[in-house]
């Protein structure tokens, strides 16, 4: 799992990196919930919300990222909101959790649907568990980069950091998961069709996700990399008259909740 961001670049698309945020919170019903936690918060500003949701919880955002939790530290709240370095792959809850949610984060661990079981058995009763992970890996976005990464220019240097179909699950996949762990669950799917703007507008949206381990790892050779896979992206998502680029965007979501009674 990647261990650093760059926040501005990231939050170059924030509205449209909102949205499945605010659509998976719709779905998790908790009234009045203690505990709060916020897996691969990032930099803090959807974290920061759930306080404003929930008033009266003690809301802890949780990345393995450095510069995130740097930009973070500006939402936080003594005694309300908090940012603690972790990584998902490891962490654990103190003590019962009332909601915990992550955002577009899981699909960077390879063993997060055994990490799923974990944290569902560490919901208090009636706690929430709900996460979003991006279901586009068979897109052109990560298929064309997934080419490129096994291609033999590149193979030895990034094949390992290929995009792989297999990283996340459908919505039934996730069902069976959160069902299989106790928790009364739904799961969907939405494909947001995102209208960007600008030249390389696609290229700017990997580079805050899914690009970035790829041109950290690459070094000086990054620009010869990304310029191969820009004319790609180009190609696959053609701009229009108007200067924008449509980007189809499919997502996965995934709510439970534990019973009563544990």
């Amino acid at each position: 799992m990647p261990t650093d961001w760059s926040p501005v670049q990231y939050l170059r698309f924030a509205d449209e990196r909102s949205r499945p945020f605010v659509d998976l919170l719709a779905h998790v019903g908790a009234v009045d919930p203690a505990v709060v936690v916020d897996l691969g918060c990032g930099e803090g500003e959807l974290t920061a919300s759930l306080s404003r949701r929930w008033p009266r919880a003690r809301v802890t955002g949780v990345d393995s990222s450095p510069a995130m939790l740097s930009a973070a530290r500006v939402h936080a709240v003594p005694g309300r909101v908090s940012f603690v370095r972790g990584d998902l792959r490891t962490w654990e809850p103190d003590g019962p959790l009332d909601v915990l949610v992550s955002n577009a984060a899981l699909q960077w661990v390879p063993e997060h649907r055994r990490r799923v079981v974990t944290w569902s058995a560490a919901l208090a009763p009636g706690g929430w568990l709900g996460f979003q992970v991006p279901g586009n890996h068979a897109a052109p976005t990560h298929a064309l980069l997934a080419a490129l990464c096994r291609g033999p220019r590149w193979s030895d240097r990034v094949g390992d950091l290929a995009p792989s179909t297999a990283a996340v699950d459908d919505p039934a996949g996730y069902l069976d998961v959160l069902e299989s762990s106790g928790l009364r669950a739904q799961a969907w799917e939405t494909t947001y069709l995102h209208v960007l703007s600008g030249a390389d507008a696609v290229l700017g949206w990997v580079r805050g996700s899914v690009l970035r381990p790829v041109l950290a790892r690459l070094g000086d050779d990054a620009a010869t990399f990304e310029s191969a896979y820009a004319a790609a992206l180009r190609e696959a998502y053609p701009q229009r008259v108007d200067g924008t680029t449509l980007l189809p965007f499919r997502r996965v979501f995934a709510v439970g909740q534990a019973g009563t009674s544990r």
